[in-house]
């Protein structure tokens, strides 16, 4: 099997660029009188070789001075002497080649190179600075181009490494406050109700089976966020008795829905803290999803207020609030209201 050859980026600019550069002087000799084809090709020929070998030359020494990676104000001043050497290199193998061409090919020429020169020097080597400058600054912008695109890809990836990073710590400082919070559950029940402590620990058993399933996973769906809220709800519930209760609202379409793990359960964990453990009659703990414009809006309400000098926050809340900054920027919102004693825990994040 033949392995197909494939031409870079920089050799396709090459032949094309000065191809049709070299395509351009033809037309304009084919108005000319005494057009010659066979001199036309070799014209052709020999102005695409030797054009490609002057730059070609010049990016061999600007690849091995490094001057593809320098900043622009250290650019310049070379770009500049570059063109100007570059433009007397094009004079003097464009005056040669020409002069040549026309000994060969134009019977009776007998003009000294001297005159030629000088009477074609002036017109040959502006052309040849014209033509210069602009390869050399397309050249040069598309390194710098690059070199920019690069830059900017590599602090995009830095970025999200960080980004992954915080995500996973502040994942990592949940399992342990929730395995904390529950076996503290767990402890309550021991001495007064050993066959309700039994039952907690295979509620606890199961809530870390999945914990370690999805501990490395920063997003997990809405079926799965529930069955784990659900667990801890009865394991809170063999705690608080007929003191709590709960209700769960969240159509089978919301289902598949990707969220930030723990988040249901972090609101629900607060809501039981700070709300229904501080009643003496405890109550409702209604958790509700529902769509919102392409935004999932989330919320746990439960009885109790807000008391602005009390930090009620805790670990748990400023997690969640600094893993929504990180996942969705300022795309998601968290807030914390009262209505007639009730408070109410939200989350706004778009539906991915």
């Amino acid at each position: 099997m033949k392995q197909q050859v494939t031409i870079s980026l920089y050799w396709k600019c090459q032949l094309i660029g000065w191809s049709v550069a070299a395509l351009y002087w033809g037309y304009t000799g084919y108005n000319q009188p005494g057009f010659n084809w066979w001199l036309s090709i070799l014209q052709f020929t020999t102005d695409v070789a030797l054009y490609i070998l002057i730059t070609h030359l010049y990016r061999c020494l600007a690849l091995k001075l490094g001057w593809q990676n320098l900043g622009l104000n250290k650019l310049l001043p070379r770009l500049v002497l570059a063109v100007f050497i570059l433009g007397l290199v094009y004079l003097f193998v464009t005056a040669s080649k020409v002069y040549l061409f026309r000994v060969w090919f134009k019977p009776g020429f007998s003009e000294p190179f001297g005159d030629f020169f000088d009477f074609y020097r002036d017109s040959i080597f502006v052309a040849g600075v014209r033509l210069m400058s602009i390869w050399l600054l397309a050249y040069h912008l598309y390194h710098y181009a690059k070199r920019e695109i690069n830059i900017a890809q590599e602090n995009a990836r830095l970025a999200v490494t960080t980004r992954d990073a915080q995500l996973s710590n502040l994942s990592a400082q949940l399992n342990p406050h929730f395995l904390f919070n529950s076996l503290n559950n767990i402890k309550a029940l021991v001495i007064d109700d050993p066959k309700s402590a039994r039952r907690a620990i295979d509620l606890l058993a199961d809530l870390l089976r999945n914990s370690l399933y999805s501990g490395d996973k920063q997003m997990i769906s809405i079926k799965e966020e529930l069955e784990l809220v659900k667990d801890y709800l009865e394991l809170e519930e063999l705690r608080l008795e007929e003191r709590l209760q709960y209700h769960i609202e969240a159509g089978d379409e919301y289902h598949s829905i990707l969220i930030p793990r723990l988040c249901i359960q972090t609101l629900v964990e607060n809501a039981i803290k700070h709300g229904i453990s501080q009643q003496k009659q405890g109550g409702l703990i209604r958790v509700q999803l529902i769509n919102d414009h392409d935004n999932l809006i989330i919320s746990v309400s439960n009885p109790g207020r807000l008391n602005p000098t009390d930090d009620s926050s805790g670990l748990g809340l400023k997690n969640l609030t600094e893993r929504l900054e990180l996942q969705y920027k300022d795309f998601a919102h968290f807030t914390l209201s009262e209505t007639n004693d009730i408070v109410t825990a939200t989350i706004k994040i778009p539906v991915l």
